[in-house]
Order: C-alpha cells, then structure tokens, then sequence
C-alpha cells in the first residue's frame, strides 16, 4: 500500500528540522526519491564558538561555517540563509520546499503518529512543556520561524514519543496510585522513538521476518533500550523522561527514587540542583569526568581505572535489560546496535555480548571489528545486527506520507 501511495505522489523538496537542547541538524531531500540535497547541523547554540557544519548532495568534503549562533531561531534563520545561497544552488525560491517535518520530542498522549501542525497542534505542545522542558519549547520556537520563511508549506510534526504510544499497559503503567496517571498522565512515555522506529524496520526487512522479536540499543549521548515485536514497542528503559534506564553521557539511568529524597532531606540539595545533578552532572560525566565516550576510551589507554570500571558498568546494565527484555518478548531474532556508539564502538558490543551463551548469542570478533551489518557467529541463534541511524530520514518519510 505504501508503495502505491509513493508511486502516485509527486517529487517534491522535503526540508528536516531536528532541533536539540543546543543543536539543528537540518536535511534537505528530494522525495519520494529519497534523495539527500544536503545535510548539515548548527552547534554549540549560545556559545561564542558556534557553528555550522554542512555537505552538499553526495559530496564527501565537509564545509565549516563560523557564525554567531545565539538560539534556535537564529539557527533556524543560517540554515534557511545557507539553502538559499546562490553559490551552492540548493533551493532557489522557498516555495520550492513543500514540506518541512520537525522532530519534537513530546508528543503526551495527544500523538501516536505524525501531524499536521495547526493551531491546536502548536497549543498541545505548549501544554507538554513541562514535560520536556529543554526540547519542546525550542522544538516550536523553530516551528515557529519556519513558518514564518516557508509560508506556503506544509509543517508537520513527528514525535519521539509516538512510537511508545501504545505501549502494553502493563509496560507503560507505574505503581502510583491510579489519580496520578488519571489527572496528571504521569506513565512511561519513552523516547529515541523516531530512531527505534527507523532501525527496527531496517532490521525486520534484513531478516526478512515482520514479526520479529527485536532488542533495539541506541547508544549516544542519550542512551535507551526497546523491546519490538512486529513492529510495535513493547517495552523501553526511558519513561516519564528521558532520565531512566541505561548510563549515559551525562545521565544517571536508573536509580532508586528514595536516593533523590535523601539528596534532598539529608544532603541539603534543592530540587533545581538535583535535577542538574541526574540530568547533567551524572552518568559517563560523573564517573569519569568525561561524557563522550571516546574520551573515556582515551582515559582507559592511559591507565584510568575509574573510566575502565564506568564501562563495566555501563555495559552491565544494557546486559540486564537484554536479559529482561528477551523474557517479555520470549525469545529473540536479533539484537541492534546503533547510534554513535553503538554504531562505532566494537569494544562496548563486545563487552555487551559476551556472557551470552544461555540466550544463544554468540559475537563474531573479527566481523565486530570491522562494523560489519552482521556480526554473530554462524551457529549464533540471535542475530547481533550493526544498523546506522537515521532520524532525518525517518522524520521525511513521515512528513511525506502524513
């Protein structure tokens, strides 16, 4: 069906907004062709040292351009300027670009799906502000100023959340009392969506099986772990926020909640500085003094215990929700890995795959170390899949298709 509707629908130019707390990665594409015009990210958003990276159609060479960035909206206004720029030929007039998708983290229970963005759409986001307090008030603020270059546009919206939205009750429900759930929607929302949803496809149409029971491990900056069956989230290690579940760059994971009021009652924390503390002091950061983890890699060559043991332990914890996920799903077709990490680091895969052997999973050392698609064992009963990530994308077929 999908394809009928691709084959009846005109070529046009797709513009992508993927705005971060400090970042736009932005994609220009022809679709349904999915062809990549260009793709770039504005960074270091505030900071005296912003700037924009970008490539133009299939080029290899990566341009650099130094300007003062000082919020979204004035990197949303360099993407438009550079698109536009004659020298590089990209769009010569705005009404060339038909549709602008825009990734927006919280979609509450409002969204299962990508939206046109109206009135009402834009209020909805305002209302989950609170619950995404560092994405989606920037997330509409671009929305905003794209409407304002691209008038005759469609702007639709596709959430992180959407894909978790129908998760089981039973994954999606906290031990509250019911009241909490009723009147303040506090559940599991989960996040990463748009990039689960992405490589889990990937995966189901590689093992050539729809039904697939797939463990999905997105390893950046940001790190979770999804539980899929034929295509549905089952489970996910994020919840109310993007706070629980796996160690992360700067983020704590999971950890009891009575530790947060001890900070408080006993340590004498207030509740704006433990919340800086969980969300931006903690994980790789706290254990190690560094959030990437090629840093952190760097500082176990030279010795590092510390930065040594922080990837024990942060492996030790995706192993865990590998075992707990495989017992929802009872069984498993594939394991993925992707994300900066994931996709690059054989050294966390491994450390991940091993010790596996009552779940039948057995890593290929060799195929690991050269990041191929596949890399198990031939007698491995679970495939250990490689897949790169692609949020642009996923967001452009979705705005294409909305």
């Amino acid at each position: 069906m999908e394809m009928e509707i691709l084959n009846n629908k005109n070529s046009m130019k797709i513009l992508v907004i993927n705005a971060g707390s400090s970042s736009v990665k932005f994609r220009l594409y022809k679709m349904p062709e999915e062809t990549q015009l260009c793709s770039g990210v504005a960074e270091r958003i505030g900071d005296e040292k912003s700037y924009i990276h970008f490539t133009i159609g299939d080029k290899p060479e990566v341009n650099e351009l130094n300007v003062p960035v000082a919020d979204h909206a004035e990197a949303v206004r360099q993407v438009v300027l550079l698109l536009s720029n004659p020298d590089h030929e990209i769009i010569k007039d705005p009404l060339e670009v038909k549709i602008i998708g825009h990734r927006v983290v919280h979609g509450g229970e409002y969204f299962s799906t990508a939206v046109e963005i109206t009135k009402e759409v834009k209020e909805k986001i305002r209302q989950l502000f609170s619950f995404a307090p560092l994405h989606n008030p920037v997330n509409l603020r671009c929305i905003e100023v794209t409407e304002a270059f691209f008038p005759s546009a469609k702007q639709v919206a596709v959430f992180d959340t959407a894909f978790h939205h129908q998760l089981p009750q039973v994954a999606a429900q906290y031990a509250l009392p019911l009241t909490y759930y009723r009147n303040d929607k506090i559940r599991v929302y989960g996040f990463h969506g748009i990039s689960h949803k992405y490589v889990t496809r990937k995966a189901s149409e590689y093992l050539n099986k729809p039904d697939a029971k797939l463990v999905s491990i997105h390893l950046g900056n940001g790190c979770s772990i999804v539980a899929v069956q034929g295509g549905r989230s089952m489970d996910t290690s994020m919840g109310f926020s993007p706070l629980s579940g796996l160690i992360m760059g700067s983020r704590v994971g999971d950890i009891d909640a009575s530790v947060v009021l001890h900070l408080q009652t006993q340590c004498g924390l207030n509740a704006d500085y433990v919340d800086t503390l969980l969300n931006k002091q903690s994980g790789l950061l706290g254990l190690t003094g560094h959030s990437d983890m090629r840093e952190v890699r760097k500082a176990i060559a030279n010795g590092d215990k510390e930065a040594r043991f922080a990837c024990e332990l942060y492996t030790y914890r995706i192993k865990k929700y590998i075992g707990a996920y495989a017992a929802v799903l009872n069984g498993l077709d594939a394991l993925i890995f992707t994300a900066g990490v994931g996709e690059n680091d054989a050294q966390i895969r491994e450390m991940v795959c091993s010790g596996m052997k009552f779940l039948a999973i057995g890593l290929d050392k060799e195929k690991n170390k050269m990041n191929a698609t596949e890399i198990n064992t031939e007698n491995s009963k679970v495939k250990i899949l490689v897949i790169p990530t692609n949020e642009e994308l996923e967001i452009a077929r979705q705005a294409f298709f909305e």
